[in-house]
């Protein structure tokens, strides 16, 4: 991976990350169509870059996560994202092995894209706008439902979303949960492929994370400058993803998953 590709993935990553597209799908996709070797850095630079995406959040929204005075605001993000980091701790390996299939992931872009033509029909009459009006128990529901952005394509940002809305939560009160959720979420599992998983394991070079980063100073660049595109490009996708989803609903998103899944399904069955 040189520069030039880190930057192009980092700005997908930052453009995805919270929108109910799935990033993974569209950074495994844009890698594949770039004809990038699907190496354990790229693998691990994919994911530790959400560390950006999770830091724009907490730009845009200092004021809720710094005011300590409202515990249970840190109460409910934290019981909300158990079920995510014990799935996933123990999926891990499963997880990993479907990242490459990218007919798997296409298939799952169209599913989840029909699902999302019919969220707005589903869900009309919500009860809760403000995130100090969702209880711990409607909290852990939408932790749950975030579970099911295991599978890649899914959409972390669409599974806890529509888990809100099911919870009687407006849109955007469901979106801005999701992007709450988001932080201690993608920080979990940046710090486990950073630091804890070893990539490769089984092969004649296993590392850590980190070790690949600090490998070369190209490596750190690629690093540092991932997070930094990723970190700026979020900033301005999670406020207009706000706006038009408060405005036209799901829609959408949901024509877009189709097209672009069946697009992609023909391309790698066809031409890959």
């Amino acid at each position: 991976m040189d520069i030039f590709q880190a930057i192009i993935i980092a700005i997908i990553e930052g453009l995805t990350e919270y929108l109910p597209i799935s990033s993974t799908a569209h950074m495994g996709f844009t890698a594949a169509l770039m004809g990038m070797e699907e190496t354990e850095f790229l693998k691990m630079f994919q994911v530790s870059i959400q560390f950006g995406a999770i830091l724009s959040v907490v730009a845009l929204y200092w004021k809720k996560f710094f005011n300590f005075s409202n515990l249970g605001f840190y109460i409910k993000l934290a019981l909300a994202v158990v079920p995510a980091l014990g799935l996933g701790y123990l999926l891990d390996d499963k997880i990993e092995a479907v990242l490459g299939n990218q007919i798997a992931i296409s298939s799952m872009l169209v599913f989840g894209g029909v699902i999302l033509l019919f969220v707005d029909k589903w869900f009309k009459h919500p009860t809760v706008t403000d995130e100090k009006e969702i209880s711990i128990k409607k909290a852990v529901i939408i932790g749950f439902w975030q579970c099911l952005a295991m599978m890649p394509g899914t959409s972390r940002s669409a599974a806890s979303i529509i888990g809100g809305m099911t919870q009687g939560l407006t849109r955007r009160a469901a979106a801005e949960f999701s992007f709450f959720l988001a932080v201690p979420t993608m920080l979990a599992v940046t710090v486990y492929s950073v630091f804890v998983k070893t990539w490769g394991a089984g092969t004649v070079n296993p590392q850590k994370g980190y070790e690949m980063i600090m490998a070369s100073s190209e490596t750190i660049q690629i690093f540092i400058i991932g997070n930094v595109i990723a970190f700026i490009v979020a900033l301005v996708a999670v406020k207009t993803f706000i706006n038009v989803l408060t405005k036209y609903g799901f829609k959408f998103w949901g024509w877009y998953r189709i097209i672009i899944g069946i697009v992609l399904l023909v391309y790698f069955t066809y031409y890959k």
